[in-house]
């Protein structure tokens, strides 16, 4: 009888330790952030377009984001692979230097002070969370606000990195028409 206990064990350990294996391989797929500094200086090595996500600690719709849009496999690989993805708190307090040029958050320490390189990006329409797109060359193509989950920011990610704004302006028309590999 005892003969018998110790594969049956032996089998029950190693499924448990190969079902977490992969649950851990599994949560370990992230999107690579960086600060737009990072971003700057592998951009000038190795040209890439740049996503940013901005957002704020007290913002709820950003947190819902990171939980669901920025863990969805489809969307983690396709930034990584496509963009160099910067993670932008709007309100920081460090400086941030672009293009030669330090921003800072003039008014750190007040309720809800926006960094001046946030207010810069997103063209002083300050709404949380926000995703913006810079070409190869560091230049702002568009940003634009709201909450997006992975199955319409998908499209938006596609639109950008393979240049169909250039041809097709009309982002809307082109997510209606989408057809993505999340259902």
């Amino acid at each position: 009888m005892a003969t018998i206990k110790y594969p049956l064990a032996f089998a029950l350990a190693g499924l448990l330790s190969f079902f977490l294996a992969v649950s851990a391989s599994a949560q370990e797929k992230e999107i690579k952030w960086l600060s737009i500094e990072e971003a700057e200086a592998l951009n000038r090595q190795q040209p890439k377009k740049v996503f940013v996500s901005v957002y704020t600690d007290w913002c709820s719709w950003c947190r819902r984001m990171d939980a669901t849009t920025y863990t969805h496999p489809v969307i983690v690989d396709y930034i990584n692979e496509h963009f160099y993805a910067v993670k932008l708190n709007a309100e920081q307090t460090e400086p941030i230097t672009f293009r030669g040029r330090e921003y800072l958050n003039r008014n750190a320490g007040q309720r809800r002070s926006a960094h001046d390189f946030a207010i810069a990006l997103l063209q002083g329409k300050m709404g949380y969370p926000s995703v913006a797109f810079f070409d190869e060359r560091m230049n702002l193509i568009t940003a634009m606000s709201g909450f997006r989950p992975p199955e319409r920011m998908e499209p938006v990610l596609v639109f950008f990195s393979e240049d169909v704004f250039l041809e097709n302006p009309d982002l809307d028309a082109f997510v209606a028409a989408f057809e993505g590999s999340i259902n």
